[in-house]
């Protein structure tokens, strides 16, 4: 069994698919052509495929011939709320991209469905292949445990796998990953001050909350860099601010929302705490009204250690020493896979997919609308999807 090999006889399949995916990218819980396009893409192959009921996921699960466990590999599939500007002859058209490179993940795993299939009479186990609308933001991934995806092949999987390429930093085809903490858990902290309208000419009549929501975002970027420890590192970032609907009009309320990221559970008590005393401290100084509520979005994803140097090692020798580099820090990105390898041990590992012709150090970021991804890296990534499978369940079933 050569997977390597036969992955890079799939490549111009692999790139006509994730274009299909990249052309009609779809946002969210609902991606119904995206689901309609990976059936499509697994037909005729020997999968017990199912599909999600409040979402559009797809799971399908490989029998092999042999027994032994499962095996869980992921995918996500869904968009962004992004106008593309790559230039790309099959670029997305409207206010929709495929920024984040999901259309790859899902590419990628369809080849990994279709290089294990045709090794099915060698595999010691269950190979249970999960498709997952909703990363962005939509816990996709907890909506599909709620569904009951890890136990779609009978028995819970002794391990959990996800690959995601990355459009800058890491060099092309290069694979890095590391145990503990490697991406940090997101949250978010919604305000709304509400003071008293009036005429831009008389302040003094009205009670503003622009000012106040100001000082607020400006005390909160002050608060992280001087409450918490470099070295347990946290970002704020106000990414909405909405207020008033004139120059000469003072509105009613100013709202705004951040991202908080993080990578420990102290940390994130601690920003919960600090971040709602600013707000409302600021608020009664001004003797205005706030309405905060800090939410958990997605914990930290933490690695399993054995599993992540079980993939480091699968890499090392499928594809050879230079194609693996550990990854030093973690990201401060989240992801929903962290829910899925809070129930069962895994490792996420990310995959350098930087445009030929581009550094990794200036190239556009994941999320950009110029963000690009080098199609090269497809087999590469399908073929570690399923080496990764094969070894696991021959480790287990040994």
């Amino acid at each position: 069994m050569n997977l390597r090999e036969d992955a890079l006889s799939l490549s111009d399949d692999l790139i006509r698919l994730r274009r299909d995916l990249h052309a009609v990218p779809e946002v969210g819980l609902d991606l119904p052509r995206t689901q309609e396009t990976v059936l499509g893409a697994l037909d005729g192959l020997p999968l017990e495929l199912s599909t999600g009921q409040g979402l559009s996921s797809v799971t399908g699960v490989l029998r092999g011939a042999l027994p032994g466990p499962t095996v869980l590999l992921r995918g996500d599939m869904d968009a962004l709320p992004v106008t593309e500007r790559t230039g790309l002859p099959f670029a997305a058209q409207g206010e929709r991209m495929h920024a984040c490179g999901h259309d790859l993940h899902t590419a990628m795993l369809a080849g990994a469905a279709t290089l294990l299939s045709a090794h099915r009479d060698r595999l010691a186990g269950n190979v249970l292949f999960m498709f997952q609308p909703g990363e962005e933001g939509w816990d996709g991934a907890g909506q599909m445990l709620d569904e009951g995806v890890l136990d779609a092949a009978g028995d819970r999987p002794v391990a959990a796998y996800a690959l995601h390429v990355m459009s800058n930093d890491t060099p092309r085809g290069v694979f890095t990953a590391r145990g503990g903490p490697a991406m940090a858990s997101s949250n978010v902290l919604e305000v709304t001050v509400r003071g008293a309208g009036g005429h831009g000419s008389a302040p003094h009549r009205a009670k503003d909350p622009i000012p106040a929501a100001c000082e607020m975002v400006t005390a909160l970027q002050t608060f992280v860099t001087r409450a918490f420890d470099v070295f347990d590192p946290v970002v704020l970032t106000v990414g909405r601010f909405h207020a008033g609907t004139a120059t000469n009009i003072i509105p009613d309320t100013a709202s705004f929302a951040a991202t908080i990221r993080c990578f420990s559970e102290e940390a994130k008590d601690r920003l919960r705490e600090g971040t709602l005393a600013v707000v409302r401290g600021i608020a009664a100084a001004h003797g205005l009204e706030v309405e905060a509520d800090f939410s958990e979005q997605y914990p930290v994803t933490v690695n399993d250690a054995a599993e992540a140097a079980f993939a480091a090692d699968t890499v090392r020798e499928l594809h050879g020493e230079e194609r693996y580099r550990p990854m030093e820090n973690p990201i401060l990105g989240s992801e929903d896979f962290s829910r899925v390898i809070a129930e069962v041990p895994g490792a996420m590992l990310f995959l350098g997919a930087t445009l030929e012709g581009r550094e990794p150090e200036t190239a556009p970021g994941n999320h950009s609308p110029l963000a690009a991804f080098d199609e090269s890296v497809l087999p590469g990534g399908a073929a570690l999807y399923a080496e990764l499978a094969v070894r696991r369940l021959t480790a287990s079933a040994a």
